[in-house]
């Protein structure tokens, strides 16, 4: 009867041992992000896939996206504003839906109808790089207005004192939100420096050709100027161009944006044809974007629900700033994915 006693204590013992060793912890997250990520696809509509910011944007997201189990997808409208609606107006109408897209709006006014049905029919839609007249679910890039700001001190510094004070621009059109918004931030440095005046402001339409044809043509009828700011570097080689043609590079200190690829804007301040590039961090801004798409596939708010600014890092960089981070590189960016 001992026996038995000592045998059942034992056992009591034993499974109250049992009952005290804590269960192994299950964490949640996992599997909830995998629930809300895996089989979600993202398309990217740029104006064109066949520069260095659309490209550098694919190359992160296309890596990011596939890492989580979507699908990423590009349109490429190839600067074509009828193209890029095409392709917005399919990726509504199609069978299989893009979960998010992502824009990057040619101006204010001609994709805001489609976007809103896109979010009507359940798509997330961020805007990057260019605001349009439309609440996005997020809009991800550059402040335009203080990137016009720093274009605007980068030239007063580059003219330096003592100088002409002739300040000639490059703006891209009057209907995209960059160029109006570079032009509103230019004028509001140049407002409070008065001895800095622009003197000419013809429109490029984001066109090297066009820029060397302007500026050339500026140069001629205002042969002071000390600064050109050309509204973005895709067509600033083209005022570099005039410049140099016009044997002004000493005279004539060129300021422009970009976005920090090495070939497009570090190789060319290194060598003396830009003065300044106020550039913005392509890999933050793209990042911005793949924690948008994650935040918003596991949210569960509907399209149209909120609409934040995530700006993006803006530096005015010279020769004098250029570190060796101060650009990225396309290539090594698109080996990521084996391209």
């Amino acid at each position: 009867m001992k026996m038995i006693r000592t045998f059942l204590t034992a056992a009591a013992m034993s499974a109250a041992t049992l009952t005290a060793v804590p269960a192994v912890a299950q964490d949640p997250g996992p599997m909830t992000y995998s629930e809300a990520l895996s089989g979600k696809r993202v398309l990217l509509v740029p104006m064109a896939m066949g520069f260095d910011l659309a490209q550098g944007w694919a190359a992160i997201l296309e890596h990011e996206v596939t890492a989580f189990g979507g699908v990423f997808e590009t349109r490429d409208p190839n600067w074509s504003v009828e193209a890029g609606a095409q392709a917005i107006t399919e990726a509504i109408s199609s069978e299989v839906k893009p979960d998010v897209l992502i824009v990057m709006s040619p101006d204010m006014n001609s994709y805001s109808k489609l976007l809103k049905r896109a979010q009507k029919a359940g798509i997330y839609v961020i805007l990057v790089d260019n605001p349009a007249n439309f609440k996005p679910d997020a809009y991800v890039g550059s402040d335009w207005t203080q990137l016009g700001r720093l274009e605007a001190e980068a030239a007063i510094e580059g003219c330096g004192e003592g100088s002409s004070g002739q300040i000639g621009l490059v703006q891209g059109d009057q209907v995209n939100a960059t160029s109006l918004f570079q032009y509103a931030g230019i004028m509001d440095v140049l407002s409070a420096n008065p001895a800095f005046e622009v003197v000419a402001k013809p429109d490029s339409n984001w066109d090297a050709t066009t820029s060397r044809n302007v500026t050339t043509t500026m140069l001629q009828q205002h042969p002071d100027i000390c600064a050109v700011i050309d509204f973005w570097d895709g067509d600033a080689s083209g005022a570099a161009a005039a410049i140099r043609d016009a044997g002004m590079q000493d005279q004539v200190f060129l300021v422009t944006t970009g976005g920090g690829e090495q070939a497009a804007d570090c190789d060319m301040i290194e060598n003396g044809t830009y003065g300044a590039v106020v550039m913005t961090n392509l890999a933050q801004e793209t990042y911005n974007m793949v924690t948008l798409v994650k935040y918003l596939l596991q949210s569960g708010q509907a399209p149209g629900t909120s609409s934040p600014y995530i700006y993006t890092l803006l530096d005015a960089t010279t020769k004098d700033d250029l570190k060796p981070d101060s650009c990225w590189d396309l290539k090594a960016l698109q080996a990521m994915n084996g391209n």
